[in-house]
């Protein structure tokens, strides 16, 4: 199977939060699975220039047209790395925001982004399924199933549409919908409307084939008025079609047995290395080390 993730952010380009890793660790897993896969990103300030293989897209937004480059970035352990390249979009200091603000254009920014993956799933690297990731690539499924819902090429893409934190909306004004080029037609509650505003996220979870979390929990708790963030409803609508799926770890990167940065490495066959790595971290904390059978608790 050909699966292209599609995600604001992945190392080891660009990270911000967990979202990265599992754009990271999740491909490889599947490559290794048999899985042909390619992840396509912006490509930010700090993201160096890959091989151009489309010079142009032109993409609608609104009334004026915007012309990104496709980059092919190669293949990191079998995955292949697509870049979206638009300066003025993604050549910035921050991913998301400068100085603790959003930038005020990200409904542009990740609205071109969004026709961007379609169109390279249309012309480079045709997959089998589309994996979206949170707010920022919400408008894929909905875009799929409904402008280029007549779209040969594309009409027949299955997308998967992963929550990592329901807390994020993408929430903007309905101007929003004619600069993404959706149609009127889907602002309603069965669509991207939200308290009167264009929903990015909700547009992924009402229109994605299938929807996934980090963990079955998660998706037990999104169902709530607590932890819905007011798209609990929503979300139980799509219950059949929600699975949550715990975050795995990539143990190529967070093994004791080969991290470079803990004090000393040790195995499950010998644990002798933990205690000189407990007195490492209770140093770094300036915490009393005479007692070293007192259990030591750290979170992330």
């Amino acid at each position: 199977m050909k699966i292209l993730f599609a995600s604001s952010e992945g190392l080891p380009f660009s990270k911000t939060g967990g979202l990265a890793d599992v754009v990271e660790a999740l491909p490889k897993a599947l490559v290794k699975m048999g899985h042909e896969v390619a992840v396509v990103l912006p490509r930010y300030q700090k993201t160096k220039h890959g091989k151009v293989v489309l010079p142009s897209l032109t993409i609608p937004l609104g009334t004026s047209l915007r012309f990104p480059a496709i980059e092919d970035a190669g293949m990191v352990e079998g995955v292949r790395y697509f870049f979206v390249d638009d300066p003025a979009l993604f050549d910035r200091p921050g991913l998301y925001g400068e100085r603790g603000l959003d930038y005020e254009d990200n409904s542009v920014r990740f609205a071109l982004f969004s026709k961007a993956v379609i169109e390279l799933a249309k012309h480079v690297w045709r997959p089998d399924v589309i994996h979206c990731h949170d707010w920022q690539t919400a408008l894929v499924p909905a875009l799929l199933r409904s402008s280029y819902g007549d779209d040969p090429a594309v009409r027949h893409i299955a997308v998967v549409f992963t929550v990592h934190n329901l807390g994020y909306h993408g929430f903007f004004d309905r101007s929003v919908l004619a600069t993404a080029g959706l149609p009127e037609e889907i602002f309603n509650i069965d669509g991207l409307e939200f308290y009167g505003k264009v929903n990015y996220l909700k547009g992924g979870l009402m229109f994605a084939d299938y929807l996934t979390t980090v963990s079955r929990k998660y998706a037990q708790e999104i169902q709530t008025p607590e932890y819905g963030h007011g798209l609990d409803g929503v979300i139980r609508s799509r219950a059949e079609r929600l699975v949550g799926i715990l975050n795995g770890v990539d143990y190529s990167a967070w093994s004791p047995e080969a991290d470079t940065f803990i004090a000393v490495r040790y195995s499950a066959k010998d644990l002798s290395g933990k205690e000189a790595c407990k007195k490492d971290l209770l140093a770094a904390f300036k915490l009393p080390t005479a007692n070293l059978k007192r259990p030591l608790i750290g979170i992330v």
